[in-house]
């Protein structure tokens, strides 16, 4: 046990190095190490099991009469298999285990490897021949980001560094996935990293991993995110945050596929693919010397950009849609679509905030709903604030009052031309309440909001 545990701690640096959780037990099954990736996912750090049955740590749903912890001791053979483990926050995650058997001085196996590796997102993408469209969110039917899902398996099929501007929201992060899941890096890992998230101290360590001692509290070595990637492709989002000092090191890193970790002396080499994004003007940047034009130059072999959502002709639609049957099902809701009044509100709307703000949107309209249709009253204010007005035609004939009802069904004479959002919802509240002669909780039904959402709407009009 004691010559296992010695080749167990010697083996650590070497597991971490691998791009899967990866354990080592002994020959009874019974954990001498995990990698820092297996940590992760059982929740468990590698000292504190050391000892305990794997069955115990890596709880999965195999069998008792083939498991990755049995059979490889009966049969002395590799074992390799599916199966769900529970995750340290009690997820079950879908994973392919494998089990290989090494061999000792007698029958029986002297120690055996672990490999569990992560299958969630390529069970999700299984369809890919179907195009990237089958990634959750990257919804769209308007031309112009048609354009941009065709020639994503075209970037796909190189291993050449991709930049992908954009918008804040506008979906970077999931168009730089679908590329990663259409390549031949799909099974490796995706590896996202936020360049604006961290101090440049911490980012060092954080990209190309430290040394033990390397600094104040650096206790053990860390493979840093390049060597997590190992295989596979890391995207560094909001890459015009990344200090000067560090946009060396990844320009160094990127034309020899090797850097150095912090405190360390010993190169490392990676095989990984790069793609950047960013909602910055790097050109600018470049201009303005906050960011290297080598580097620029080097991460800009192909660029993709991303139109926000304002420029994307009848993806409002599409995308309200779908986010919305998919919060509905979530929260146990029978919401089945919006009234048109809610959809012309959603489609005369800027979006600054792009795709995730429209998710955000639907998700606050979807929670406090209480009918089968959507109503203006279910979106949040600053959308029905900032909605531009809606064309509104004069009254149709000269005689009618300027406070009385249009002639035309449903409309809203004696509003000027550009009217605002606020006159044209206060000149709704008058008309439900004229219908309605007086009544506030028939008027609030017909509006489709509630009765406090009514008189908190005439207060803010001054009608109460």
């Amino acid at each position: 046990m004691k010559r296992f545990e010695s080749v167990a701690r010697e083996s650590l640096e070497i597991l971490n190095g691998l791009p899967h959780g990866a354990a080592l037990l002994d020959g009874e099954c019974r954990l001498l190490a995990m990698n820092s990736r297996l940590e992760a996912l059982t929740g468990h750090a590698s000292e504190d099991v050391a000892g305990v049955p794997g069955g115990h740590v890596i709880r999965n749903r195999s069998s008792h009469e083939r498991s990755p912890f049995g059979e490889p001791i009966r049969t002395g053979a590799p074992v390799s298999m599916e199966s769900d483990v529970v995750s340290a926050d009690r997820r079950r995650v879908p994973v392919r285990i494998t089990a290989a058997p090494l061999k000792g001085p007698g029958p029986s196996p002297a120690a055996i490897l672990l490999f569990v590796e992560d299958v969630s997102v390529i069970q999700k993408l299984d369809a890919l021949a179907q195009g990237p469209r089958s990634l959750p969110d990257l919804v769209a039917s308007s031309p112009r980001m048609q354009e941009v899902l065709e020639f994503v398996p075209v970037v796909a099929n190189t291993d050449a560094t991709l930049l992908i501007t954009g918008e804040t929201g506008t979906g970077k992060d999931l168009l730089a996935e679908a590329v990663h899941r259409a390549s031949r890096r799909a099974k490796s890992p995706f590896v996202k990293v936020n360049c604006g998230a961290l101090p440049e101290s911490l980012l060092e360590s954080e990209l190309f991993g430290h040394s033990r001692g390397a600094f104040t509290g650096a206790h053990a070595d860390k493979p840093g995110m390049f060597r997590l990637a190992q295989g596979g492709t890391i995207f560094l989002t909001e890459i015009g945050d990344l200090p000067l000092p560090l946009q060396g090191k990844l320009l160094t890193a990127l034309d020899d596929r090797a850097f150095y970790p912090l405190g360390s002396s010993r190169q490392v080499e990676v095989d990984v693919r790069v793609i950047a994004g960013t909602h910055r003007d790097l050109k600018e940047l470049v201009a303005r010397e906050r960011f290297r034009q080598d580097l620029y130059f080097r991460l800009n072999v192909l660029g993709i950009h991303l139109p926000p959502l304002r420029e994307r002709e009848g993806d409002v639609r599409l995308l309200t849609d779908h986010f919305l049957e998919r919060f509905a099902r979530g929260l146990g809701k029978a919401v089945k679509g919006l009234s048109p009044q809610a959809l012309a509100v959603l489609e005369r709307y800027a979006y600054p905030g792009n795709v995730r703000e429209l998710r955000n949107i639907v998700e606050h309209a979807a929670t406090v709903c209480r009918q089968e249709l959507v109503r203006p009253g279910d979106l949040p204010d600053y959308v029905l604030r900032g909605a531009a007005p809606e064309p509104v035609e004069p009254p149709a004939s000269a005689g009618s009052s300027a406070g009385g009802l249009d002639g035309a069904r449903g409309g809203l004479g004696g509003l000027p031309g550009k009217a605002t959002w606020s006159e044209v919802e206060r000149r709704m509240i008058m008309e439900a309440l004229v219908e309605c002669r007086g009544h506030r909780g028939e008027a609030a039904r017909k509006l489709g909001w509630g009765r406090s959402t009514l008189w908190r709407k005439m207060r803010r009009h001054g009608m109460a």
